[in-house]
């Protein structure tokens, strides 16, 4: 019999690699479709008692957020940290990939956020605007806007919403 080198591979073997290789494609493929329909991870600083913060972080989840909360006396210092201007500032701050989120935002601008992905330090709804995202009062909303926050501080409004009434004519 002749000698065989380690890294040769037997005839009787040859065939199998090129099967092998399509199996390990087939096995992996269904892992990354998983991994690529995870829900997006949002972290959440909020007061523990603010009840507004409670229905945002529900309204996050139901729109299939994965939400980490950490409950802190005052988010004014995670919004400094990020290097959020306080003027933009409401109850709530959140970090979603590389995004800072302030206050009350819909879910479907973080998605938009983060398909798009522009070149922007985040988005903010300053305050706590009556109709927004844990803000509910019925069907009654206030006008109000999500704002783009850019890097060097300046903002333009990402999407505006409506003023809407539950009083009927």
């Amino acid at each position: 019999m002749a000698s065989m080198h380690i890294n040769a591979i037997p005839r009787r073997f040859a065939w199998r690699l090129p099967l092998a290789l399509v199996g390990a494609a087939v096995l992996t493929q269904p892992l990354c479709a998983l991994a690529g329909s995870q829900p997006n991870q949002i972290t959440v600083w909020k007061n523990a008692s603010c009840g507004c913060c409670h229905e945002w972080v529900a309204h996050l989840r139901k729109s299939g957020f994965e939400v980490v909360t950490h409950d802190v006396e005052d988010t004014a210092p995670i919004r400094q940290k990020f290097g959020l201007n306080a003027k933009f500032g409401s109850c709530h701050t959140a970090r979603v990939g590389s995004y800072v989120v302030e206050g009350h935002v819909p879910a479907q601008e973080l998605r938009r956020l983060l398909r798009e992905q522009p070149k922007a330090l985040g988005l903010a709804v300053p305050g706590m605007p009556m109709g927004s995202p844990g803000m509910e009062m019925g069907d009654t909303r206030n006008a109000y806007d999500v704002l783009l926050v850019l890097a060097d501080g300046s903002s333009r409004i990402y999407q505006s919403y409506p003023s809407k009434s539950s009083v009927k004519s």
